[in-house]
């Protein structure tokens, strides 16, 4: 009994399972067994849980082929087994009970060390269960170490981790301090629960507002996105269910008491707080505040915006050190070029001339037939090649013999350049499958040609950054071109599918 009281002392102490502890002595009594008559023996001991009585207790397997018997302590034959219990049949265990263990001092050091050890690992795994479930949680701790910048903070029942990259760039810690922080990661690794925090995480400025801000805690302002430059500057888009609360007004709070707390537990830290919009353009103005926005133009294929500016608004809309545009681009997600008035008109025109000389080349048109194709937004042959004959008339000054004329001379001259492609693809010795391949355009395949990339496998072999750089960033960006990749790539996987 006093067995029990033992192990239910210590699993209340330690806040584990009672089973826990006493699998544990279990274990640690076979070990001492194992270790008195021989380690190849399969000693068992049990603790019964009422009682607390320890058996002891040898199993001998009986195997039907003498053949597959690799242990003779452990296993015996049929014929052997028969001598012992006449009865006895293939796969069945005599059991031969022990006398109980007269523990010496390194029999009880040994005992020990299983019980704490597996203790130990009880204890991780509570842990780690209780943690798991607390990512994106704000704790608050006590520093207990500080090495080379890595902070270790006592939590009471666990401690956590803040790197050095994690913590904000002026704070420095010494032990005793007390600190709050963001859980953001939890893993389960073989010296226990790693438990990982941080101050310059979005997500912890998210939460701190939550804390303050009772509407954010109620549901009623969402917040939709956190750009964070830790310690320097932030901003946070927010929207609101309720018509009748301004989103903006309520984080800041009276005379700014709310969005200053926050301010305070991150260092000073400025904080720029943005109403969210669905109208990704009036999303982008609010979010390059305090510049002033003359024009946005967004481009969807290359999630890219242009965004013009007043020349005297330039370094605002820019920020230090491109800060204010960079946060503004990790709010919404998309690039953002920041270009003066007189730098958009001349990029603007530019484009017009190349688009029109294009027109003019291909079409073998006049200047201003070129002029109303580039300023009706036709970028490409291939669009005014694929635009019905009824759209292209309704272009003033055009009417439908033009647009059939324009249309044949786009076909014949698409149909020129993929013959010419297809010239070049046989001169470069380039096989159908690279060809062929779905996402990778024909003019491409020269190009790839071209730097001796003439298989689909050798397309394969590259890495998104040479693909970029052979192509051009201009035609395709670095995510495109791990798409592309993936793709050429598929063969491989379907084989070790095939393989497997």
């Amino acid at each position: 009994m006093e067995l029990l009281q033992y192990a239910d002392a210590l699993a209340r102490d330690k806040s584990i399972e009672k089973e826990v502890v006493l699998s544990a002595i279990e274990e640690s009594i076979q070990k001492a067994g194992r270790s008195k008559y021989g380690h190849d023996h399969d000693i068992r001991a049990h603790i019964d849980r009422r009682t607390g009585v320890v058996e002891l207790k040898r199993y001998r397997e009986v195997m039907a082929n003498p053949e597959l018997i690799e242990n003779d302590q452990a296993q015996i034959t049929v014929e052997q087994a028969h001598r012992i219990k006449p009865d006895a049949a293939p796969g069945e265990f005599l059991v031969d009970s022990l006398p109980p263990l007269d523990f010496g001092r390194i029999a009880a050091q040994t005992a020990k060390q299983v019980i704490v050890q597996k203790i130990r690992e009880a204890e991780r795994h509570r842990q780690f269960l209780e943690y798991k479930d607390r990512v994106g949680e704000i704790i608050s701790g006590i520093v207990k170490r500080v090495e080379y910048g890595n902070v270790t903070v006592d939590m009471g029942k666990a401690e956590a981790l803040m790197r050095r990259d994690e913590s904000l760039p002026r704070e420095h810690y010494k032990v005793n301090d007390r600190v709050r922080a963001y859980i953001y990661d939890v893993r389960e690794e073989v010296r226990g629960p790693q438990i990982f925090i941080s101050r310059t995480h979005p997500q912890f400025m998210a939460k701190l507002f939550a804390q303050e801000v009772p509407e954010i805690y109620d549901g009623i302002i969402t917040i939709k996105a956190v750009a964070r430059d830790p310690g320097s500057r932030a901003k946070i888009a927010v929207s609101s269910r309720d018509s009748s609360i301004d989103p903006v007004g309520a984080c800041v709070g009276m005379r700014g008491s709310r969005v200053q707390a926050v301010v305070g537990e991150l260092g000073g830290e400025k904080i720029d707080i943005v109403p969210w919009s669905d109208n990704l353009a009036a999303f982008i103005v609010s979010a390059l505040a305090p510049a002033t926005v003359a024009k946005v133009v967004l481009d969807e294929e290359k999630k890219r915006i242009d965004v013009v500016v007043p020349e005297e608004q330039l370094s605002l809309a820019i920020g230090r050190r491109g800060q204010n545009v960079r946060l503004a681009a990790m709010l919404t997600g998309w690039d953002i070029d920041i270009l003066t008035e007189a730098e958009e008109s001349e990029r603007r025109a530019e484009e017009f001339r190349t688009r029109s000389g294009l027109f003019l080349e291909a079409l073998d048109v006049d200047e201003v037939i070129a002029h109303l194709l580039v300023a009706e937004g036709f970028r490409t042959v291939e669009e005014v090649a694929e635009t019905s004959i009824r759209e292209l008339g309704q272009i003033q000054g055009f009417d439908e013999d033009v647009a059939t004329e324009l249309q044949n001379r786009a076909r014949s001259w698409l149909d020129a350049k993929k013959q010419e492609l297809a010239d070049k693809q046989t001169e470069l010795g380039i096989a159908d499958d690279l060809a062929t391949l779905e996402g990778v355009r024909p003019e491409w395949v020269v190009k790839l040609g071209e730097s001796g990339i003439k298989t689909r496998d050798d397309l394969a072999d590259l890495a998104a950054d040479e693909l970029v750089e052979i192509l051009g960033a201009d035609s395709i960006e670095t995510t495109a071109a791990n798409e592309v990749i993936l793709k050429a790539r598929a063969h491989w996987f379907a084989q070790e599918d095939s393989a497997e």
